[in-house]
Parts: structure tokens; C-alpha cells; sequence
């Protein structure tokens, strides 16, 4: 038996109003875990509904890494391990993704490439991580991989779920319609 239920303590007698407040907000910015948190993009309807379809068919590990999706929670987001590598579906197309710098190989930040038949744009990150995103597909997919994680075992693990729910083309640049 539950020795709380029979107690008759206010919460706010024990710690006063303006704690509990405090309490509660701090208690709904936490996670349950410690995935972190990633921002949900805003897609437009069609890029959503590719985006849902991805999120279906995402593997349960990535570089060895399970599954523990950020907060908010949504079909757009998902992680793996801690420091967390954080997929996000569905974003805006990088400037770099058409600055002919990258294109002709003189951006030292930025690379063109490809791995297992997903073309991806990679921008080392001022923390010392990589921001990977696909190009070439209808549905605009961002992996931040941090510094010190394997990120092309990150791909070749990703791979195969973008390229059966993301199909070849140009994206949809409509936002949030």
C-alpha cells in the first residue's frame, strides 16, 4: 500500500506557491531522458507526409547507437545514443547546398558527397561535429552527427530508410502549408 495516499500534506504548505510553480515549469522543460532536444521543422504538407513514412522505417540503432528521440517528440525528429546524433526531416534547403564554392571543392567547410546511393551536403560544425544533409531528394533530411562519433557509420545506417521513404527529386521548399 502506498504509505503517500493516506497523508493529507499540501504540496504548497511544504514548499509555498511561487517553489511549486517553479517546480512544475522546471519539471516540464526536463526530458525523461537525456536525448536532448531538436528543433521540429516545418514543412509543407508533402514533405510531412514523406517525412512520417521515413520515420516509420528508421532503424532502431544507428552506429551502434539505440534510439532515444529528442524532445518535443514527432514523427520529424529522431536520435541515437548520447551525445546524441539527431535527425530532423523535413528542413529548409542549406545555403551551401548551392554556393558553387562547395560545388567546385574550395568551401573548407563544406563537402559534397555520396554514400550507399544518398548524395549528402557536409558541413563541419563549430563544436566540431558534422551537419549532413541529403540532396536529391523530395524531402529536404539533416543528420547532426557530434564530434567523436563515427558519422559515415551514421549514413551507411541511415541510408537505407531515406532512400525507401524519400524518393529521388527536387523537394519541396513549401513551408508549413
Amino acid at each position: 500500500m502506498n504509505s503517500f495516499r493516506h497523508r493529507r500534506i499540501s504540496v504548497t504548505s511544504v514548499i509555498g506557491s511561487p517553489a511549486l510553480v517553479l517546480l512544475i515549469t522546471a519539471a516540464g522543460c526536463s526530458s525523461p531522458d537525456d536525448s536532448g532536444s531538436a528543433a521540429v521543422p516545418s514543412p509543407g504538407s508533402k514533405a510531412t507526409q514523406l517525412c512520417r513514412n521515413l520515420d516509420k522505417v528508421l532503424p532502431a540503432k544507428v552506429a551502434g547507437e539505440s534510439r532515444e528521440d529528442p524532445s518535443p517528440a514527432s514523427a520529424l525528429t529522431a536520435g541515437w545514443g548520447d551525445p546524441a546524433i539527431i535527425l530532423r526531416c523535413g528542413v529548409e534547403r542549406p545555403p551551401k547546398m548551392i554556393d558553387p564554392k562547395v560545388a567546385e571543392g574550395r568551401d573548407q567547410d563544406a563537402v559534397a558527397g555520396g554514400v550507399e546511393g544518398v548524395k549528402w551536403l557536409m558541413e563541419k560544425q563549430d563544436d566540431g561535429g558534422y551537419r549532413f544533409t541529403s540532396a536529391s531528394r523530395r524531402a529536404y533530411v539533416e543528420v547532426t552527427v557530434p564530434e567523436g562519433v563515427d558519422s559515415s557509420g551514421a549514413l551507411i545506417d541511415l541510408a537505407p530508410a531515406i532512400k525507401k521513404a524519400i524518393p529521388e527529386g527536387i523537394a519541396d521548399l513549401t513551408v508549413g502549408n
